[in-house]
C-alpha cells in the first residue's frame, strides 16, 4: 500500500475508535448535524491558510478538512446508510465520469493524441457542465435552471452562483457596464428608502439585499470570485486599521478621543505610508 494510503486507512482507524466504546464521549456525541459548523470552520481555515500563502499551516488545515469528512462517513457508518469506502468509491467514480476528456469509460486514460481529449481549460469546463447537465436530466432534475444550489452557501457565493446560472440559460446583461447601472438604480433605491421610511428596517434590508445581489453579479461579469475579493479587502482593511491604531497608540491619543476629521487624516497617512512601503 503506498504511504498515503497508509495514513489514510491510519486516519479512518482512528476516528473509528474515537467514535467506538472505549472512545471519547465527546466524539461519540456528535451527529451529523453538529459537526455541521465544523466542517464550515475547517473549510474557512484552508482558504485563510490559502491566501495567506502559509503553507505549513496549510498541511494541517488541509489534514483537519479530511479528518472531517472521515469523522462525517464514520457517523454515516455507525447509522447504517454508507462508510467512508463508499463515499471514496462515489467521488471516484464521479470524477471519471466527469472527465470524459481524460478518462475512458473503464477508467482507462485517453492516449495522449486522443481526439477525445480537451483542447483547452474552457473546453474541459464545458464539458464538465455537459456531464453535470445529463446526470441531473438522468435523474429527473430537469426545468430548473436555478436547482441543486446548496442552501448552507454563504449568501455572496449563492448570489454569485445564481447569476451564473441564470446567464447560463440566457438570462444576464449585455456587458458589465449595464451592471454598473443596475447598481447605481439600487443604490438610489436604497437612498430612497432610508430618506422616506426610516423606521422600516424591513424595506431598508430589501434593498440593501437587491444592491448587494447586484454587485454579486458585476464580481461575476468581470470574472472575480466575490467571496474571495471581499476577504482580501476585509484583510487590507484589517491591516490598515491596526497600522493607524498602533500610530495613533504611539502618539499617546485615544481614538475615540479623536474627531472623525483626524482619524480620516490619519487613515490616509496610513495608505500613503502602505503605498510607499510597496515601492
Amino acid at each position: 500500500m503506498s504511504n498515503h494510503g497508509q495514513e489514510f486507512g491510519r486516519l479512518v482507524e482512528i476516528v473509528a475508535t474515537l467514535r467506538g466504546p472505549d472512545g471519547c464521549p465527546w466524539d461519540r456525541d456528535q451527529t451529523l448535524r453538529s459537526l455541521s459548523q465544523f466542517v464550515l470552520e475547517e473549510s474557512y481555515e484552508v482558504v485563510d491558510a490559502i491566501e495567506r500563502g502559509d503553507l505549513d499551516a496549510l498541511r494541517e488545515e488541509i489534514g483537519d478538512h479530511i479528518f472531517e469528512g472521515v469523522f462525517l462517513a464514520q457517523i454515516a457508518s455507525d447509522l447504517g446508510p454508507f462508510d467512508v469506502a463508499d463515499a471514496l468509491r462515489t467521488v471516484s467514480d464521479k470524477l471519471i465520469r466527469r472527465h470524459p476528456h481524460v478518462f475512458r469509460n473503464d477508467g482507462v486514460v485517453h492516449d495522449a493524441a486522443s481526439k477525445e481529449r480537451a483542447p483547452s481549460a474552457d473546453a474541459a469546463l464545458s464539458r464538465w457542465d455537459a456531464q453535470k447537465a445529463e446526470e441531473r436530466a438522468a435523474a429527473g432534475q430537469t426545468g430548473q435552471a436555478l436547482g441543486g444550489l446548496a442552501k448552507g452557501l454563504p449568501a455572496l457565493l449563492l448570489a454569485y452562483k445564481l447569476g451564473k446560472r441564470a446567464a447560463a440559460a440566457g438570462f444576464d446583461w449585455s456587458k458589465a457596464t449595464d451592471v454598473i447601472e443596475k447598481i447605481e438604480e439600487e443604490v438610489a433605491e436604497l437612498r430612497d428608502a432610508i430618506e422616506r421610511h426610516p423606521c422600516d428596517a424591513g424595506h431598508a434590508e430589501e434593498e440593501m439585499g437587491d444592491l448587494l445581489f447586484a454587485i454579486a453579479n458585476l464580481s461575476r461579469k468581470l470574472g472575480i470570485e466575490p467571496e474571495a475579493a471581499l476577504r482580501r479587502a476585509s484583510q487590507k482593511f484589517t491591516g490598515r486599521f491596526n497600522a493607524m491604531e498602533a500610530t495613533i497608540a504611539a502618539s499617546r491619543r485615544r481614538m475615540r478621543e479623536m474627531s472623525l476629521e483626524e482619524l480620516e487624516r490619519e487613515w490616509q497617512r496610513t495608505k500613503s505610508r502602505e503605498r510607499t512601503d510597496q515601492f
